[in-house]
């Protein structure tokens, strides 16, 4: 009972600071200085260039634009603090700088308002960087009330809700998407100077194939068709290919009908590129070299804190076979092993769970997931993955059970997929029908037979290495993120009860 009086009186209270919010605007609204007419304000400085370069503007005029966060009112001069994209600066407001009238509308000014200064750049007796107002120019008016602590620090369902105000509290949240923005910028000027060219495809597809995974579906109205959202780019990049465009990539967000966990979301940003004449050994050498120059322009080093590991980027990377991971750290030489049937008793004996449409290649791969991939904590290339769970990809020629296939492991996470890409339209059909069989047999995941991508493949596609990188988990790397939704500005999130 009394718990439930103290929150209605907290919801009084709160109710009350707004209203008077409202009423301060109401007022200067009506004395004609209405913040929501101004339309703009000619920032020349943030709070780090004033920082950084006080030498060269102690005395010089300048002019910030932010949302204040705390203020300090003493009489005839007061001190705020205003927050900008970069940082925060502290201001120095007196009634003899900046007029009466102009005084006395700043000390009616909420913290969370947002503000224009102009001033000049000094430093105060404690030896702090500041600007001595001239002006302080109410830009908009906060009609909410920023809270003292965000419960962002112990309240992640409201944070990654109100990303916007996670954003004006927590410097650190703000610091990780200009990493995320600084990580695609590198990446778009590492593949630049490979000779790649960016592209798009289309998002809303007849056949939504290049990955295994259970596609969203809509509808056109115009054309009375239902489509599906992309869940990979890779069939439209391969066509491009076989349209002589040599080296092509996208950055694009996919759409998977999947759960939601540390490291998923149903959209995420994925980036596919296909290079003509080279092969997944060519796919490791550029993915290593992009991850350590995408790292240093991020970062600034190659040694990355991770949880409680630190990842070297900067060493050669380790490169295992499947088989030769699985025999590393399961005992299990698949070598050795002659057979399905085989495959099944040993991982009976194991206590690994398969379905019985489970070839010996698929049982593999569930000996990987189980005893291995724990274990790839440094970045670890993972190789020769077997024909049943690749079905677009490239025969190994002396082990034709196996394809030339890799993934690169970081912190046992899959950072990227790659592929000497299949280029034989005989054997993709073949491929095509077993996914289809399986998806008879009750896999949602499996792929149909894409027949544009078969005619293209039938035109003729160059031996060609491809590659696709999940973004949302590189930037969780680059930024010591432990959760997908930290490194997504709007994750998904289940609707509120309305």
């Amino acid at each position: 009972m009394a718990e439930a009086q103290n929150n209605n009186v907290q919801e009084q209270d709160i109710h009350q600071l707004l209203q008077v919010r409202r009423d301060k605007l109401a007022a200067l609204q009506e004395a004609g200085k209405d913040p929501f007419k101004i339309t703009k304000y000619d920032v020349t400085h943030h709070s780090t260039d004033i920082k950084e370069n006080f030498e060269d503007l102690e005395g010089k005029t300048v002019r910030v634009a932010g949302r204040m966060m705390s203020k300090r009112v003493m009489g005839k001069a007061s001190f705020c603090n205003v927050q900008d994209l970069p940082g925060n600066i502290q201001s120095y407001v007196a009634r003899d700088s900046i007029g009466e009238e102009s005084y006395a509308d700043f000390k009616k000014y909420d913290v969370g308002d947002i503000v224009g200064i102009e001033g000049e750049v000094f430093k105060t007796k404690t030896g702090e960087i500041s600007i001595h107002a001239k002006s302080v120019t109410l830009l908009s008016k906060s009609l909410q009330i920023l809270p003292e602590k965000f419960h962002g620090l112990t309240n992640t369902d409201i944070r990654y809700r109100q990303r916007y105000t996670d954003l004006i509290m927590n410097a650190e949240v703000k610091d990780t998407f200009v990493k995320r923005s600084k990580m695609i910028s590198a990446i778009r000027r590492y593949l630049e100077g490979q000779g790649f060219m960016e592209v798009e495809t289309p998002m809303l597809v007849a056949n939504a194939g290049g990955a295994a995974a259970r596609p969203f579906e809509t509808h056109y109205n115009s054309l009375d068709e239902d489509v599906k959202l992309r869940i990979s780019l890779e069939l439209y990049l391969k066509r491009l290919i076989v349209g002589g465009m040599e080296r092509v990539y996208e950055i694009g967000r996919v759409f998977r009908n999947e759960g939601l966990d540390t490291r998923h979301n149903p959209e995420f940003t994925l980036m596919e590129l296909y290079q003509a004449y080279t092969d997944y050994f060519g796919m490791m050498d550029l993915t290593e070299n992009m991850f350590r120059y995408v790292a240093q322009e991020v970062c600034g080093t190659t040694l990355i804190p991770y949880a409680e590991e630190m990842i070297d980027l900067g060493k050669p990377f380790e490169r295992l076979t499947m088989v030769e991971a699985v025999k590393k750290y399961a005992g299990v030489d698949f070598d050795e092993i002659p057979d399905t049937e085989a495959a099944k008793k040993i991982a009976d004996e194991k206590g690994i769970h398969y379905e019985a449409r489970h070839a010996k290649g698929d049982i593999l791969n569930l000996f990987f997931e189980e005893f291995v991939e724990e274990h790839l904590i440094q970045p670890t290339f993972i190789m020769d993955h077997p024909v049943e769970i690749s079905p677009l990809t490239k025969r190994k020629p002396d082990k034709p059970d196996y394809v030339e296939r890799f993934e690169l492991f970081i912190y046992g996470r899959e950072m990227c997929n790659a592929y000497s890409e299949l280029n034989d339209p005989i054997d993709q059909r073949e491929r095509f029908k077993a996914q289809e069989a399986a998806l008879a047999a009750g896999d949602e995941e499996a792929n149909t037979t894409d027949e544009d991508f078969m005619n293209a493949l039938e035109i003729g596609m160059p031996p060609t290495g491809g590659i696709g990188y999940g973004l949302d988990r590189l930037a969780m790397l680059l930024t010591n993120s432990p959760a997908i939704r930290d490194v997504l500005l709007f994750p998904t999130m289940k609707s509120l009860d309305k």
